[in-house]
């Protein structure tokens, strides 16, 4: 649901759609996949793109540009640790129906010069704007608390980033972004949304799709342990008894 109303929003900043006259948005990415190998340490998306104005009459005036890349939504649980009699232990826990698993937001200036507090919250530009779905029934503070620890958990990881000078706009009509992409990404199809922003306000936005997923033995390894949970946890148990009685069995002989 919040999935589709986004696009929505999405098509209603494209002036376009709307019968009227206005820019209009042409973007790109430097890789529509990325493949991840038992050798992955992470990767760079270079999202370009143009500008194109009715008429060819580029404005006198500076616009802004942002561009997101989220990842898919996934249910989520942050645990909270509290010391307790000298040991670190999980106290309490709250549990996110849904959150973006990747997302990034590039800009050519910081988020809080360039959209007000409104259309930021309505695009979900900035970190403090994503909408989280809480698994409810949570008291309002605790809510907090736990979002914000997930913001900076994810934040920490390289799985969540705002990159305030990210994008470089050339003649008010090219412009491009570098998104990194850690090694512990998660998989999946991943959205670009390109965001045109005049005075505060969204007047174009287009989007793009890229796929990340895993290749090789990674995929083979990920696919067996979805779609045969059991047979994968006795081969992982069966694994962990070998190598333990072969590395028992090794050093007994040299003892």
């Amino acid at each position: 649901m919040r999935l589709a109303a986004r696009h929505l929003l999405l098509l209603a900043a494209t002036p376009l759609l709307l019968g009227q006259a206005g820019p209009r948005l042409v973007p790109d990415i430097s890789s529509r996949s990325v493949e991840i190998r038992y050798s992955f340490t992470g990767a760079q998306l270079l999202l370009f793109g143009a500008i194109l104005y009715p008429g060819g009459r580029v404005p006198t005036r500076e616009l802004d540009v942002a561009v997101v890349l989220r990842g898919p939504v996934q249910p989520m649980i942050v645990r909270e640790k509290q010391r307790i009699a000298g040991i670190w232990m999980n106290a309490d826990s709250h549990r996110f129906g849904s959150a973006p698993g990747f997302y990034a937001v590039a800009s050519n200036r910081p988020l809080n010069e360039i959209v007000d507090e409104r259309t930021a919250a309505v695009y979900e530009l900035g970190l403090q704007n994503l909408q989280l779905s809480s698994g409810g029934g949570a008291q309002p503070d605790k809510e907090r608390r736990f979002e914000a620890g997930l913001l900076e958990l994810r934040t920490r990881e390289g799985l969540y980033a705002e990159i305030p000078d990210g994008v470089e706009i050339s003649d008010r009509v090219l412009y491009r972004a570098r998104i990194d992409i850690p090694s512990q990404v998660p998989v999946g199809t991943y959205e670009t949304e390109t965001f045109l922003i005049d005075r505060g306000k969204v007047i174009a936005a287009a989007t793009k799709e890229v796929e990340v997923r895993k290749t090789g033995f990674e995929r083979f390894v990920a696919t067996t342990a979805r779609r045969h949970e059991f047979l994968y946890g006795l081969a992982a148990v069966l694994l962990s008894l070998g190598l333990g009685w072969g590395t028992a069995a090794l050093f007994g002989r040299r003892g």
